[in-house]
Order: C-alpha cells, then sequence, then structure tokens
C-alpha cells in the first residue's frame, strides 16, 4: 500500500510539473547535485528548477519563488526558507534540520521521507501536502502560527488533533 501511494503522489506531482503555469520571467535552472552551501538565493524566482541531490545547507530562501522545483534528496540544513513558496514542488527525501520554514508555503508539495530535525514551521502552511505519518506526528508537535498569505493555521494545514 505504502508503494501505491508513493506511486500516485508521483505520478500526481510529475503531472503538476508538466501541467502547472509557471511564470515566464521564472529562472528555470538545474542545480542538481551542485554544492550550494551558504549561497543567496533570496526573493528570486525559480519557478521549476532542479535543485536534486544538491547541498544547500546554510542556504538563503526567504521568500523566493520555487513553486514546482525538485529539492529530491536534498540537504537544506540551517537554511533559511522564510516565506519562500515551495508550493507543488517535489522535496523527498530532503534533510531539512535546524532549517527555519516559518511563513513558507508548502501546499501541495510531496515531503515523504523527509527528515525536519528541530525545524522552525510557525505559520508554514501545508494544505494537501503528501508525507509520512511519522513526519505528520513529528510535525504536529511542533505546529503553530498562522500563515501571513493564506491565512491558515498550522495546525489546521498539517490536519493535527
Amino acid at each position: 500500500m505504502s508503494f501505491l501511494r508513493l506511486a500516485i503522489a508521483t505520478v500526481i506531482m510529475l503531472t503538476c510539473l508538466l501541467i502547472s503555469p509557471i511564470s515566464t520571467q521564472a529562472e528555470t535552472l538545474s542545480f542538481s547535485h551542485a554544492q550550494l552551501k551558504n549561497r543567496d538565493f533570496s526573493g528570486r524566482n525559480l519557478a521549476g528548477s532542479g535543485f536534486a541531490n544538491a547541498n544547500m545547507e546554510g542556504a538563503n530562501f526567504e521568500n523566493a519563488d520555487l513553486r514546482g522545483t525538485v529539492f529530491s534528496a536534498s540537504i537544506l540544513r540551517n537554511a533559511n526558507l522564510r516565506g519562500a513558496d515551495f508550493s507543488s514542488g517535489l522535496l523527498d527525501q530532503a534533510d531539512f534540520a535546524k532549517a527555519d520554514l516559518s511563513d513558507a508555503l508548502l501546499i501541495e508539495t510531496i515531503l515523504l521521507r523527509s527528515t525536519f530535525d528541530f525545524v522552525n514551521i510557525d505559520g508554514a502552511d501545508f494544505t494537501d501536502a503528501i508525507m509520512d505519518g511519522a513526519q505528520r506526528k513529528w510535525l504536529c508537535s511542533k505546529a503553530k502560527g498562522t500563515n501571513s498569505k493564506t491565512g491558515i493555521d498550522t495546525r489546521d494545514s498539517l490536519e493535527c488533533k
């Protein structure tokens, strides 16, 4: 059943990436397998870009437009992701340890097998995000705040009980 759920999520994500409108002003770039430690991407429009298997430890993506991006198996430890829009992105197996995801948009993202040790998710919006049950439980234990853009409570977006 878990494999079937992952397969369905992958098909949905690929479909979204192929048909979702992405701004023509976006810098659609590939940073896959790159060493991007402490790089500054703040405020940039990188919708649809690829960051798979990249090391972005300590990088700054504050308020960046990252809709539909692929961050599969990437390292985002200690990264500043405040206010970043990851909507419809693929963030599976990513390492978010000690990252700041406050006020970020993770709407309809795939977060399967990602790690969130000591992460700040205050005000993050996880509406319709696909994640493992253990991840959801862990994030619910620290969830608080309301997203400034969507007005959605973090606990509600995670469907915490």
